[in-house]
């Protein structure tokens, strides 16, 4: 489903400035694999996205999604078959337009311009049952802006819209680290929801190691670029918080705290 084949990522090459992001690294997930990744910050989680995504090209190496080569597919064209919810609530929707536009956007994404031909009533009825799902009370907001909700109804919007055409990859970037505890337990049990009923292959960013255990199938941590440990469902289903920072300590070389790692 998702292969990333030596991949290397160098910003700033040949500068002063010069950072090695990724460092010829390999990945593959198969169809309904939930991977989870940590790595402290400056470790290329977010550059790995990023490359998945289109936004960013590699330098070296080969991004294949459901056996094609998108090396060369712009993060736009992607859009069609990568969803993506960021950590910012405000990223993932647009604020002055109402629920049912940006589900609209949303249903037609990596198509077409425009929203008009997608509001019909059979849409929109449509559109009230993927709400309810959420259970917020959103579907009897349909004509409400997007800006009036809040940071936790917008994210799990985001998080509704993202799987809503059933992409072949989903990314999640850290995507509840700016709700506080009781809205980021919410999306994160709406993600466990959505990803599962999808059986969507996901590729999921997080700082919090409890949420990295919880969520998915496998966990990989990432160290300068590479992927320096990777745990399958059985062993994941054994770790524990503690463990992993034991596992990033022996890889730096140091005695680090949890803030140290999720800093």
């Amino acid at each position: 489903m998702l292969r990333i084949e030596n991949v290397s990522k160098t910003f700033f090459p040949g500068t002063v400035n010069e950072r090695v992001a990724l460092a010829n690294l390999n990945l593959t997930m198969d169809q309904g694999d939930f991977v989870t990744v940590i790595g402290s910050n400056g470790a290329g989680k977010s550059t790995l996205l990023n490359i998945v995504a289109g936004r960013l090209s590699v330098d070296t190496g080969n991004v294949i999604i459901d056996g094609r080569r998108v090396n060369r597919l712009r993060e736009h064209r992607r859009a069609r078959f990568v969803g993506r919810v960021f950590q910012d609530p405000l990223a993932g929707t647009a604020p002055n337009l109402t629920i049912e536009e940006n589900l609209s956007l949303a249903l037609m994404r990596g198509r077409f311009r425009g929203i008009g031909p997608s509001l019909t009533r059979r849409r929109r009825e449509e559109f009230v049952g993927k709400l309810a799902t959420l259970e917020l009370g959103l579907e009897h907001r349909l004509s409400a802006k997007v800006g009036l909700l809040s940071g936790g109804q917008r994210q799990a919007l985001s998080l509704l819209m993202a799987g809503f055409t059933n992409p072949r990859i989903m990314l999640l970037d850290e995507h509840t680290a700016a709700l506080d505890p009781q809205r980021a337990e919410l999306v994160t049990g709406l993600t466990e929801k959505i990803v599962s009923e999808g059986r969507l292959t996901t590729l999921m960013v997080t700082h919090n190691m409890e949420q990295a255990l919880r969520l998915g199938n496998r966990l990989i941590l990432m160290h300068e670029g590479r992927i320096v440990y990777e745990a399958d469902a059985a062993t994941k289903s054994q770790l524990t918080v503690r463990d992993l920072l034991g596992e990033f300590s022996r890889i730096k070389g140091a005695t680090l705290s949890d803030k140290t790692l999720l800093g």
